[in-house]
C-alpha cells in the first residue's frame, strides 16, 4: 500500500525547521484562502468560521477520489497543515495584546494538481454538500520568497521573544525585515490547539526579510 504523501516529511524545511532562526528562500505555492478581521479565539466568530470554510473545501478535494469526479492528476495526501498571514493596520509585524485588531488571511495549502477548475469544482461541490455559502474562500496563488524562520514551541502569546530573536538571527546574517508590498508575518500550525496542551503547541513562524545593500 502507498504511502499518503505529506508535505510535513517531504518538505522538512518548509514545515519542521528547528527551534533557532535560519534563513530560507518560500517557492510558488498554490492555497485556498480565506480573508477577515478580528480576534481569532472569539468563539462563533469570524476566524473559526473561516477555518470551517477552509476544511469543508480541503477534505472534498482529498476525497475526490472516491467520488465520481475524478481529478486529472490526482494522488493521495495528507491535508497539509492550517497556515495564517497576520497584520494590523499601521504597524509593521504584529502586537499580540491587541488582537481584536488583527486582520488576517487562513491558508491551507493546495497540492500541484489542484487547477483553478478543479477548485471551482471542489467549492460548488462542498457548498451543495453542507448547504453552505462558501464563495469567501479562493484560490491563491503566493510566492513568498526570503524569509527567516523558526520553531516556536508553546503558547501563541509567548511569540515575541521567538520573533525578537528571529530578527537578531536576521540582522546578524545581513538581512532586515520587510513588509513591503503584502509581505506578512507567517504562521504554520502544526499542533491541534484543542487537543494540545499550551506548552506543547508547535508553530512555524516566518518574518520576511530582504538581503541589507
Amino acid at each position: 500500500m502507498t504511502m499518503a504523501f505529506d508535505y510535513k516529511k517531504e518538505y522538512r524545511e518548509f514545515y519542521l525547521p528547528p527551534q533557532t532562526p535560519g534563513i530560507i528562500t518560500v517557492p510558488a505555492m498554490n492555497f485556498l484562502a480565506v480573508r477577515g478581521q478580528g480576534d481569532p479565539n472569539e468563539e462563533g466568530g469570524a476566524y473559526k468560521r473561516a477555518l470551517g470554510m477552509l476544511y469543508a473545501v480541503a477534505f472534498t478535494i482529498k476525497m475526490s477520489k472516491l467520488g465520481t469526479h475524478k481529478l486529472e492528476g490526482y494522488f493521495d495526501y495528507v491535508v497539509p497543515p492550517l497556515e495564517g498571514l497576520w497584520w494590523q493596520e499601521g504597524r509593521q509585524g504584529v502586537d499580540y495584546a491587541r488582537k481584536g485588531d488583527f486582520q488576517w488571511i487562513s491558508l491551507i495549502r493546495l497540492p500541484e494538481f489542484v487547477t483553478e477548475a478543479a477548485f471551482a469544482w471542489a467549492v460548488r461541490e462542498a457548498a451543495e454538500k453542507k448547504q453552505q455559502d462558501l464563495s469567501p474562500v479562493e484560490f491563491l496563488p503566493w510566492e513568498e520568497g526570503l524569509c527567516v524562520q523558526c520553531m516556536h514551541l508553546g503558547l501563541y502569546d509567548d511569540e515575541p521573544a521567538t520573533v525578537v530573536a528571529m530578527e537578531e538571527y536576521a540582522r546578524e546574517q545581513g538581512c532586515e525585515l520587510d513588509f513591503s508590498q503584502g509581505r506578512l508575518h507567517h504562521e504554520i500550525y502544526l499542533s491541534d490547539a484543542r487537543r494540545c496542551q499550551p506548552e506543547k503547541l508547535k508553530t512555524v513562524i516566518r518574518q520576511p526579510v530582504r538581503r541589507l545593500p
